[in-house]
């Protein structure tokens, strides 16, 4: 046996491969037969069409089981999985593709023709359809195959997923996920939460996603049981099916959500024993509403895309509100100050992590790689943090001033590098603001330069053109001058104080 994931799932399979392993909101059900006779076309297509051990393969695609059958020939096959978020553009996507060079490229059917001609400027040389529903030219292409035996022996420091970050200086990174990883970590959190025979788990999250996809999913598959697959949160059809699951996860919108529907509450949470939230900071106040109404109290971790989740709150044991709890085993966490000391408990900083499910480093970017890593192999989180004296981690700011909206990351480079471009700006900076929905969400603060006619339409429309939805911003604010400290950094801190009433007033 290798270090192949696909291998580590497949050993925990049940016996029966006749169980469920998937369940659609409309009924459809998939089982672990299912699973490897379809994920096994899917790889033996791979093969088929030239992808190779090491090589990448991009997915741009809606939610749907044939997308996670996908994701596991790509473990099968030996390649990379590269997933990407479905509201990225054509210039994103032009840009992921040239830099991971993917020896096959898979896309939504309506996104064929320009997805194709990103795919040819970028050398991929082959792009395949994936529908919503499942149907699409891969399924019709693997359908006549034999289904591949086993999978590609695999070392555990073999590549197994980039997934791009947003970075800093505008571009973003590709992290480098091993087989090592992902599976250190899956089992990891099986273990911390408890997962045990029979759990179902309700599947509302996005899977381009570390937290749909290599948490959420890898967990039931190491837990060999079923979930309720949903292509998108809808709070209706989750109060409707939360009484048949006893696992859901989930981004605090989720949770916000839940509580303004008017049927849900501890009758609809009859059957669940676990909450868990990521992706974004929960606040105290949701943690404590939906104690109240439910009886439950939400367990909120702490992740990234460069290391998978890090820290937890107790399963059982106090999960205090407004921390991310303890390190997982195997994992490491630390506190480092602006002097490059180490810092004691309820000590303030940056901090960092070390352990098996730390990334490898960003695609092709040795350089970059070097500055985010200590010489003893810890990784700098850019996340501001303390330990307090309970050994629970507490996330108390973000460097580098990312915004987290909805649960996806905003840098706010990558956001003001489109908007300087636009004829009639001088400058801009790009903040996060309270929301009640998004947690976050991206706002801009603009100078004029009097060359065109600009004002917050025309910039929220251009951006819509060039960036993901999520990080357009949703409000623009046109300024005379922008706040500068006397070292002329823009005082981002005075521009959140000054609209932090934007979306809640």
């Amino acid at each position: 046996m290798s270090d192949n994931l696909y291998e580590l799932f497949q050993s925990r399979f049940p016996a029966d491969r006749k169980n469920c392993f998937i369940e659609t909101a409309d009924g459809t059900k998939y089982s672990y037969a299912d699973l490897e006779d379809i994920s096994g076309r899917f790889a033996r297509l791979l093969q088929d069409r030239g992808v190779r051990k090491g090589d990448r393969v991009a997915v741009q695609t809606e939610k749907s089981p044939e997308a996670v059958f996908f994701y596991l020939a790509c473990l099968r096959a030996g390649a990379a999985y590269l997933p990407l978020n479905t509201a990225y553009t054509k210039s994103e996507i032009a840009y992921f593709l040239g830099d991971a060079e993917p020896a096959l490229a898979l896309c939504r059917p309506e996104s064929e023709a320009e997805f194709t001609e990103a795919a040819e400027n970028a050398g991929v040389g082959t792009v395949l359809t994936l529908g919503a529903d499942g149907k699409g030219s891969l399924t019709e292409a693997a359908s006549g195959l034999t289904p591949l035996k086993g999978c590609v022996s695999a070392d555990a420091g073999d590549l197994a997923a980039i997934l791009y970050t947003s970075g800093t200086t505008g571009r973003s990174k590709g992290a480098m996920l091993s087989h090592r990883n992902l599976g250190s970590n899956a089992l990891a959190l099986h273990q911390t939460w408890g997962f045990r025979p029979g759990d179902v788990l309700l599947h509302a999250l996005p899977i381009f996603h570390t937290h749909g996809l290599f948490v959420a999913t890898n967990c039931l598959l190491l837990n060999g049981s079923s979930m309720l697959f949903l292509n998108k949160f809808d709070a209706d059809k989750v109060v409707e099916l939360l009484p048949r699951a006893t696992v859901m996860m989930g981004v605090p919108t989720f949770y916000v959500r839940l509580l303004a529907h008017p049927d849900f509450g501890p009758d609809a949470c009859r059957n669940m024993r676990l909450f868990i939230s990521g992706s974004a900071p929960l606040l105290e106040e949701t943690f404590q509403q939906f104690k109240e109404r439910t009886g439950h109290s939400i367990l909120e971790r702490y992740g990234m895309t460069e290391t998978g989740m890090n820290t937890s709150n107790p399963l059982e044991g106090e999960r205090r509100a407004g921390t991310v709890g303890f390190p997982l085993p195997g994992v490491e966490v630390q506190v480092r100050g602006e002097d490059g000391g180490l810092l004691p408990s309820e000590s303030v900083g940056v901090l960092e992590v070390r352990g098996p499910n730390v990334f490898s480093g960003y695609w092709r970017m040795p350089e970059k790689t070097a500055e985010e890593f200590q010489p003893d192999g810890f990784f700098i989180t850019g996340d501001v943090g303390k330990i307090d004296a309970r050994g629970y981690v507490h996330i108390v700011g973000r460097a580098k001033d990312l915004i987290i909206s909805g649960g996806y990351n905003v840098y706010p480079k990558e956001v003001e590098l489109v908007i300087d471009a636009l004829p009639g700006v001088g400058e801009s900076a790009v903040i996060g603001l309270a929301h009640p929905d998004f947690g976050e969400a991206v706002a801009a603060a603009v100078t004029l330069d009097g060359s065109a006619e600009v004002d917050e339409k025309a910039v929220i429309d251009a951006c819509r053109q060039q960036l993901a939805n999520y990080k357009t911003p949703k409000r623009v604010f046109v300024v005379d001058s922008l706040p500068r400290n006397s070292m002329g950094k823009v005082q981002k801190n005075l521009l959140r104080d000054a609209y932090k009433d934007s979306f809640t007033a």
